[in-house]
């Protein structure tokens, strides 16, 4: 699995740093010149497409992986997820497709993964609800469509500051490796360190500089593989309890069911429409003061990148007992509950300016 790993990273730090050195072409054909929108913080054009690094890196990866076993499955995983990437790349360049659009390929590319790897969600540790799961096939395929697509678009949402989405889901997919350790499914555990690297390569460059950003084309393969690997380790595997990646998963699921709440019920506006009250835009703004107000690129990077360490431990907040308690239903229940009224208590506390003074991160500007 090293060696998985350590190809995937320099092929995903070798492809970046090529990205980079010809960013300066970048513009003529993308509109990363703009840098307006309540969901844009960076101060100068940045290519948008980390996408291709990590796909490379993850390309390399489950070769090697494919070649080690002598079995194809891990390529025909990457041929599933062509759909979600493709089209994620496709926005990335041309800035012309739609949240929904994106949203039905990742359908598209879970419905390939149903019917040709057999990832399906045929149970959800709940008995009524696996009784009707195993006796209709079509509620089995529309769970597992819905499921994966969802998390791959609830990656998208909170890929906003540097490392965030990045580092969140290399604590996804190391938790998931180690499950998969544990059971045995060295496939699983192979994607899942192919996908490490990748995005490890990736954050070399994105990670504190912000050199490149992942794009829609990056944050959807990176959401599409998280769900697709959860489903089919839960699927293989039936010590896996179904509630294990749902608590690996549920800061960014749980930001975008809380995001349409806001939107929709609180602030009466579609839940397509970007805002500025993501958590972790909310951080940005009233917890992390350094240097506010100073137009210095070099301020701007940091603090952008300053915002994502508390994500990190907020996301570690769940990834932790969902490795270890991966077979325990129960536990895994109560931890996903106290995660959620966790999040709507930090969301209101920040947002009603009472933060405690020990998380703000301050530094002021000098005349």
């Amino acid at each position: 699995m090293l060696q998985i790993l350590l190809l995937a990273t320099f092929l995903s730090v070798v492809v970046g740093m090529f990205l980079i050195h010809f960013s300066h072409l970048h513009e003529s054909f993308s509109a990363d010149h703009d840098l307006g929108g309540v969901q844009k913080f960076h101060a100068r054009p940045v290519p948008r497409i980390g996408g291709v690094p990590m796909a490379a890196g993850l390309v390399a990866g489950c070769g090697l992986l494919a070649w080690l076993q002598k079995d194809a499955s891990a390529l025909l995983l990457l041929f599933v997820a062509l759909p979600a990437f493709s089209v994620g790349m496709l926005e990335d360049v041309t800035k012309k497709v739609g949240p929904l659009p994106r949203l039905l390929a990742t359908f598209v590319a879970a419905a390939l993964g149903y019917f040709v790897l057999g990832a399906s969600l045929q149970r959800l540790d709940i008995p009524v609800l696996d009784g009707l799961l195993a006796q209709f096939w079509v509620l089995s395929l529309l769970l597992t469509v819905v499921a994966v697509g969802g998390v791959a678009h609830a990656v998208n949402i909170i890929d906003g500051y540097n490392g965030l989405s990045g580092v969140v889901s290399i604590f996804i997919f190391l938790a998931m490796a180690y499950v998969a350790f544990k059971v045995q499914d060295a496939t699983s555990m192979g994607v899942c360190f192919a996908m490490v690297g990748a995005i490890a390569g990736f954050l070399f460059w994105n990670f504190p500089r912000g050199l490149i950003f992942a794009g829609d084309g990056g944050a959807y393969l990176v959401g599409f593989m998280i769900a697709e690997v959860a489903v089919l380790l839960v699927s293989r595997n039936p010590q896996v309890s179904s509630w294990f990646p749902l608590l690996c998963v549920i800061y960014p699921v749980f930001e975008t069911l809380y995001s349409i709440y806001r939107k929709k019920f609180l602030r009466g506006m579609s839940p397509g429409v970007p805002d500025g009250l993501h958590l972790h835009m909310l951080i940005y703004k009233r917890l992390v003061r350094w240097m506010v107000g100073s137009k210095d690129v070099a301020h701007l990077t940091q603090r952008n990148s300053l915002t994502s360490p508390y994500l990190w431990a907020l996301s570690s907040f769940s990834v932790v007992p969902a490795m270890l308690f991966w077979n325990n239903t129960a536990v895994l229940m109560c931890f996903v509950l106290i995660f959620m009224i966790t999040y709507v208590y930090l969301y209101r506390m920040i947002i009603r300016f009472r933060t405690p003074r020990w998380m703000l991160l301050r530094k002021s500007v000098r005349h």
